[in-house]
């Protein structure tokens, strides 16, 4: 195998035996050959969509297909194989929609077998970009790449919701197209990849519509993180419609239901609020799984990206939906969770309350620019002296405690903003407030990064600047390709400095980020306090 798309990859450089996320070298070598056929998907379906033919499934495909290999997602062998095969099915029934011969991934035919399609890798497999292409061109064409599977995962959680777009699913079509085609000049591939952050913001505009038109704007609240007496269920991951079934099935029957990483800014959102039990969160981000879900007393269900290997102690005890599966683990498939429910009430559940804790969360764009008009005058005042972006992928690698030492240090009249599991390296902390506004605001989870680019360009636009002149400095955490596509939507907006850690992507060679800071002044972190000042003597 040979996967180098995430933070934790082995020595920096790629992992080649077994994944550091605990992913089978045959899972690893089976998703590249999904990625393989999706670009061949991606070839017929675009030449279909030039004589008007649009079919929803293939647009269904290439997003479920992109998510499914994003990491800690799909681990199960057998489920990515039929994927294979559904992929090619449906790029096959469009190839009669064109005329010609079609060449490369279009042509490919997989094997039937898990072995066939094993013994296919070396001409599917990613290493094929790297063996023809210079660093900076394969590092670029594998950032459009990683940049696609983010925003698909964004993409399918809209459509969960109903929300689907044509228009954003033939780009995804024609991005795949063009990575299927191979060698490109350098200045091609950067317009390429612009033109993927620019589909990421789109996605994620779209996905803002999906969650607040189905369960409301995100309202401030202080979030429980601590237990109380009684049975309980835990869901991890993102998906609002998973929790939605879940909370609505556990309704009367004695169990509080408990949010665990990601799905902790779902306690702030109007519809969610009116079941009451729905507790609180319990647990931290995505990495401290394995001990926080071994402890908790009751069944777990993990939605949508994030899981990691099971412990034989709780094994028998979660479950998977959507496009997140392990081998071995219980798979429901229809949200019909009666098993959970079954679990939770046969367990005995917390025996007593623990003392309480909680946090702010809501801190969306509809609250924050509700108050927008404060939040200038205060930053006239020189009140609000600097805005920080502090958040984005937590994960386990040394070298993350930077982002709490960082925000442990930022001066009191400075504002915080977080999102994404990253938060929980800095939301135990107590920070005070500016005249009643907290210090640190929760825009809610890397699918909310929408929210937080929508504050900033309003603050711009009220003081006739751009972002990139507004007191404000974005200090991400990295780790999957959610966050490349966050980066690059970024970059596509325009925005410039921004500081990124804990280390740089394997991807992302020396000669490729040479390029990213030429173009974009973007850095590397260093020493929190040697970073703070350096960004407080520039502003």
């Amino acid at each position: 195998m040979f996967c180098y798309q995430c933070e934790q990859t082995a020595k920096g450089t790629g992992c080649t035996l077994k994944g550091v996320c605990g992913k089978e070298d045959a899972v690893s070598n089976l998703q590249d050959i999904l990625i393989y056929t999706l670009q061949g998907l991606g070839q017929v379906a675009h030449l279909a969509r030039k004589k008007g033919v649009v079919d929803q499934r293939a647009d269904q495909l290439m997003l479920e297909g992109l998510f499914t290999t994003v990491t800690n997602v799909n681990f199960d062998a057998d489920r990515i194989v039929q994927l294979i095969h559904e992929v090619t099915k449906k790029r096959d029934e469009l190839k009669a929609n064109i005329n010609g011969q079609l060449e490369g991934p279009a042509a490919f035919q997989p094997g039937a077998t898990r072995e066939e399609l094993l013994g296919q890798f070396h001409e599917a497999g990613l290493e094929r970009h790297i063996e023809k292409m210079d660093e900076v061109r394969a590092g670029i064409l594998h950032l459009i790449l990683y940049g696609l599977k983010g925003a698909a995962a964004y993409a399918d959680h809209a459509h969960v919701l109903g929300y689907d777009h044509p228009e954003l699913a033939g780009k995804f079509h024609e991005l795949m197209s063009f990575i299927a085609e191979g060698s490109h000049p350098l200045d091609q591939l950067l317009e390429k990849a612009m033109e993927t952050g620019n589909l990421n913001v789109a996605v994620m505009e779209l996905l803002d519509k999906a969650n607040t038109e189905t369960y409301g704007h995100p309202e401030p609240i202080k979030a429980r993180m601590t237990p109380k007496k009684g049975k309980a269920i835990l869901i991890s991951g993102h998906d609002l419609k998973d929790l939605e079934a879940l909370l609505e099935q556990t309704k009367g029957k004695g169990i509080h239901v408990y949010t665990h990483g990601e799905m902790l800014p779902t306690l702030a959102y109007p519809k969610f609020k009116q079941y009451d039990h729905f507790i609180g969160n319990y647990g931290s981000a995505w990495q401290n799984q394995t001990k926080e879900f071994n402890d908790f007393p009751g069944p777990i269900l993990m939605t949508t990206n994030c899981i990691q290997q099971p412990k034989t102690e709780y094994m028998g005890r979660i479950y998977t939906s959507g496009l997140v599966a392990w081998p071995g683990v219980t798979h429901i498939t229809d949200r019909n969770f009666a098993p959970l429910i079954q679990d939770a009430l046969s367990m005995e559940g917390f025996q007593e309350d623990a003392p309480e804790k909680f946090t702010d969360v809501g801190y969306a764009r509809n609250t924050v620019l509700g108050v927008a008009e404060v939040l200038l005058q205060k930053i006239g005042e020189g009140k609000i002296k600097h805005v920080f972006l502090i958040g984005g992928c937590d994960g386990a690698k040394p070298g993350r405690s930077y982002y709490a030492d960082f925000a442990k240090a930022t001066p009191p009249d400075t504002l915080m903003l977080t999102l994404a599991c990253g938060k929980f390296r800095i939301n135990s902390e107590t920070y005070g407030d500016i005249d009643g506004i907290p210090r640190l605001l929760d825009v809610g989870q890397c699918n909310d990064a929408y929210s937080a680019v929508m504050i900033a360009k309003a603050l711009a636009d009220a003081l006739g600047t751009d972002i990139n002149q507004l007191p404000l400095t974005l200090v991400l955490s990295w780790y999957e390709q959610k966050a490349v596509a966050i980066l690059l939507s970024l970059l596509a907006l325009g925005v410039k400095n921004i500081r990124i850690g804990p280390s740089l992507p394997a991807f992302i060679k020396a000669p490729v980020w040479e390029v990213l800071q030429n173009q974009w002044g973007m850095k590397a972190i260093d020493d929190p306090q040697k970073d703070l000042a350096q960004i407080l003597n520039q502003a």
